[in-house]
C-alpha cells in the first residue's frame, strides 16, 4: 500500500468556526449554533449535532446584529419570521446565561 503524501495541515483537537455577524473565529464549543432542519425551520442547536445547514453566533449581540443584517437569513438560505427570531433569540439567551453560570460555579 502506498503511503499518502502529506499535505502539511495539521489535525487540531478543537475545530474553529466563525461567527456569522463578527466573524471571529473560535472553538466550536464556544459558539450557539443555529440550524435549518430540513423542514426548513429554524432551530438552536444546543448539541451542536442536529442534522441540517448551520450557522454560528458567538454573544447576543452578535444574534442582533445577525438579525438585523439579515446575515442570519442568508447563512441559512431560508426566509426568517420576526417570531422565529424571537424564539431563536430567547433560547440562545437562556443557553448564555447558563455558560455564564457554570463559569462562575468552576470559579
Amino acid at each position: 500500500m502506498a503511503k499518502r503524501a502529506q499535505t502539511g495541515k495539521r489535525h487540531t483537537a478543537h475545530q474553529q468556526r466563525s461567527c456569522i455577524a463578527c466573524r471571529a473565529r473560535r472553538d466550536k464549543a464556544k459558539l450557539f449554533r443555529l440550524v435549518r432542519d430540513s423542514a426548513q425551520a429554524v432551530h438552536f442547536d444546543s448539541t451542536g449535532r442536529i442534522d441540517g445547514r448551520g450557522a454560528y453566533v458567538c454573544s447576543l449581540a452578535c444574534m442582533e446584529t445577525a438579525q438585523k443584517t439579515r446575515r442570519l437569513e442568508r447563512a441559512l438560505r431560508v426566509p426568517i419570521t420576526h417570531e422565529d427570531y424571537s424564539r431563536i433569540t430567547a433560547a440562545v439567551s437562556r443557553e448564555y446565561a447558563a455558560s455564564i453560570q457554570r463559569i462562575e460555579e468552576s470559579l
